[in-house]
């Protein structure tokens, strides 16, 4: 019998919570509610399956919104890279900014990402599969390496690592 032994991995991926956007936008709503310069500007948030809708009557009303749920966002360290605006939408009475929340790292990111990898380690070994990357390497340390080096890099892609296995 031949003994099989498996290198350490990890994934990479590129998922929210859920949970702390509802909870982000919940407390961005109670601040923009209880706020003395959001009175009577008709400024509201939304959030619905996998869109965030702003409004407000007034463009600079927008922006501050805007800011309070990035704020929101930092603060349950839920990443602003989840935002990816789709369109902003100006009537005479009102202007809306709809917010897409992007998951899943698509075949142009993941190359980028690998490339990263690549310069760092050539060794590691990476493959893309269903909007993820399984990285493996002969040691462990090689994986904390790797994983140290996406967190400092400024890849656009929000990223999550799970699935360390040894």
């Amino acid at each position: 019998k031949f003994l099989i032994k498996k290198m350490p991995t990890f994934d990479i991926t590129s998922e929210f919570n859920s949970q702390e956007i509802v909870n982000a936008v919940d407390q961005a709503f109670r601040e923009i509610v209880n706020r003395y310069d959001f009175r009577n500007t008709g400024t509201s948030i939304e959030f619905n399956e996998k869109t965030i809708t702003l409004k407000s009557s007034t463009e600079e009303r927008l922006k501050a919104a805007e800011q309070v749920l990035k704020e929101k966002f930092v603060k349950r360290n839920v990443s602003i890279k989840f935002l990816s605006d789709i369109k902003l939408e100006k009537t005479p009475s009102e202007v809306k900014h709809f917010y897409n929340l992007k998951s899943g790292i698509t075949q142009e990111e993941s190359k980028e990402i690998i490339s990263l990898i690549k310069k760092v380690n050539k060794k590691a070994q990476c493959a893309y599969q269903n909007q993820s990357i399984r990285v493996s390497a002969k040691k462990r340390d090689d994986l904390q390496e790797i994983i140290q080096l996406l967190k400092d890099s400024d890849i656009d892609t929000p990223i999550n690592f799970g699935n360390f296995r040894d």
